[in-house]
């Protein structure tokens, strides 16, 4: 149609107020599409509100049936208040208060893109996309753990100063892929082939001093930066991949990628000499891959093995503090991923099994050293590996009790067993070998299960899911330290429900109830951003959404 419209607003609890509103149409060769999506609310925990806005426009020319033009834009930008990590009295005492009033998060960035699609013939595909991430991550707090309070000094009568933290994003892609199908044993088989270059420039301003007051305000009470840095980085990767169609029920893909890098850092380290920090960094990485599937009426069995790797990142090699010391000859972590399974369909049941491997090496990490002088530092380095392993089942039914109803039941569960592999890491001024401890943050379960029942124009669903125990750090600390960074994440389970009634075919009704029995949970201990302690989850909460659509 020339011009469709969409809305969907939504109210609920802590003073959530949010609607998404968009239009697109076809007219000719040309098509567009746009939103706007604005969302408020204030928070879940004290001194946790949070302002949210985006917008995306979308425009498509078709100047031929088999070439199309795609220019589209996206930018979101928000503003949240900070309540602060909590210890584990704080939580237990009340999971809803917080330690900070004057801690704020504003990204601001946009995603402009380019899209050339040129069908070449039958068989043959040409795309080329450009496109860039623009934009701010900004931070102003008392960044503190949550045993140090943030309360007026008497001597000045004024809070301390907070901590402005700036990162200005100017990140651009360029991607050219070819894609060619061609008979091979008398099947179709494809080949796919690119090229992608990529250039980055992330400067980074941080330690910057704050003012004393309570709003959100960047500005600085006494000029100048802690750390002011460029980290530049051009990327070039080369790609292939081959879809080998052997037999008509067995297929074979091999893939190779090549990237070559290098990354360069400038600035300045007010406490650290320029001389100490690795300025530039090279990669350079073979990737291959390789999976097959064979078909068998409606299921199939699959299998697969592809290589990975995480380069050095911003964090990694930037010392905290003038007793850190960055590895000059980081590495960056690499490993790979083995998979198989089986999945089908059976008359009103569907299925996916499977087991995988994940193989993580040159963790990074700290251990404990001393210099020349005999002064305790902290080395900044790769500190071992890690072995994760683990399946995966998803399972659904779905069948009719009736002329105007049904019922549909799944459940997606994974089990997952990661532990470390000749890893030392730092505790105090020991190395501590950490290998068999578990790694942190990986549960050994994770569930979700589910059951919607639908009679004619309503729908009611209920989503129960379970995350186990995870450790918050590698040695495995099972007591709380005292800033609450460290322990044992306790399981959890949720309940949600929903309801959905269609009252007529352009207006939609939604009812939900998250955190049906009000569980007070957390899923993390951080140890560093957004501070380290707890970071409560939401309680039971009440929405209510009208979805319109002409």
């Amino acid at each position: 149609k020339a011009f469709t419209f969409e809305s969907i607003n939504t109210v609920g609890s802590f003073g959530l107020l949010g609607t998404f509103n968009s239009v697109s149409g076809k007219k000719g060769k040309f098509r567009y599409y746009a939103w706007f999506n604005t969302k408020k609310s204030d928070g879940y925990r004290n001194n946790s509100n949070s302002n949210f806005d985006a917008e995306n426009i979308t425009l498509i020319y078709e100047p031929l049936k088999n070439l199309s033009l795609r220019a589209e834009w996206t930018r979101s930008n928000y503003v949240i208040q900070l309540a602060g990590p909590l210890t584990d009295s704080m939580f237990y005492a009340n999971p809803r208060s917080a330690t900070r009033s004057r801690n704020y998060y504003n990204p601001v960035i946009n995603i402009p893109s380019l899209t050339l699609d040129w069908k070449i013939r039958t068989g043959t595909h040409l795309k080329f996309i450009a496109s860039a991430v623009t934009g701010a991550r900004n931070s102003v707090m008392f960044d503190r753990p949550a045993t140090i309070a943030d309360t007026i000094l008497s001597s000045t009568l004024q809070y301390n100063n907070r901590q402005v933290d700036i990162d200005n994003f100017n990140s651009y892609t360029a991607e050219l892929r070819l894609s060619h199908s061609y008979h091979l044993l008398k099947q179709i088989s494809t080949l796919l082939a690119g090229v992608q270059y990529m250039n980055n420039d992330l400067h980074r301003r941080q330690l910057g001093k704050g003012t004393t007051g309570s709003d959100f305000d960047l500005s600085l009470a006494t000029p100048g930066w802690g750390r002011d840095l460029h980290y530049k980085t051009q990327n070039i990767a080369l790609f292939a991949e081959n879809r080998w169609v052997l037999f008509k029920n067995f297929s074979l893909n091999t893939g190779v990628r090549m990237e070559i890098g290098e990354t360069n850092m400038s600035g300045l380290i007010t406490y650290y000499s320029s001389d100490d920090i690795p300025n530039t960094i090279k990669h350079s990485f073979p990737l291959f891959g390789v999976n097959a599937e064979y078909s068998l009426g409606n299921t199939n069995f699959y299998a697969g093995w592809s290589q990975a790797y995480r380069p050095v990142i911003f964090k990694d090699i930037i010392p905290a503090s003038v007793y850190e010391v960055s590895d000059k000859n980081l590495k960056d972590a690499n490993g790979y991923n083995l998979e198989a399974g089986y999945r089908g369909k059976w008359k009103f049941i569907s299925w996916d099994v499977s087991a995988f491997r994940l193989q993580y090496n040159n963790r990074l990490g700290t251990l404990a050293q001393t210099d020349t002088a005999g002064n305790l530092i902290i080395f900044r380095t790769n500190i071992g590996n890690s072995l994760t392993q683990g399946i995966e089942l998803f399972l659904q039914t779905d069948f009719s009790i009736g002329k105007k109803s049904y019922i549909s039941l799944f459940t997606s569960t994974s089990y997952m067993d990661a532990h470390y592999v000749d890893a030392v890491i730092r505790s105090g001024s020991e190395n501590i070998n950490v290998s068999g401890n578990k790694v942190e943050s990986v549960p050994n379960w994770i569930s979700r299960n589910g059951i919607t029942v639908q009679y004619s124009l309503v729908s009611i669903s209920a989503l129960y899911s379970y995350v186990s125990q995870t450790f918050a750090d590698a040695l495995n600390t099972e007591v709380p330290s005292a800033s609450g960074a460290t322990g044992i994440v306790p399981a959890y389970g949720l309940l949600d429900i929903n309801t959905t009634l269609s009252i007529t075919k352009f207006v939609k009704l939604k009812l939900n109830v998250n955190n049906v029995l009000n569980e007070q949970y957390f899923t993390k201990r951080p140890q560093f951003y957004p501070g380290p302690g707890i970071w409560s989850s939401d309680g039971r909460s009440f929405s209510a959404t009208l979805c319109v659509k002409i």
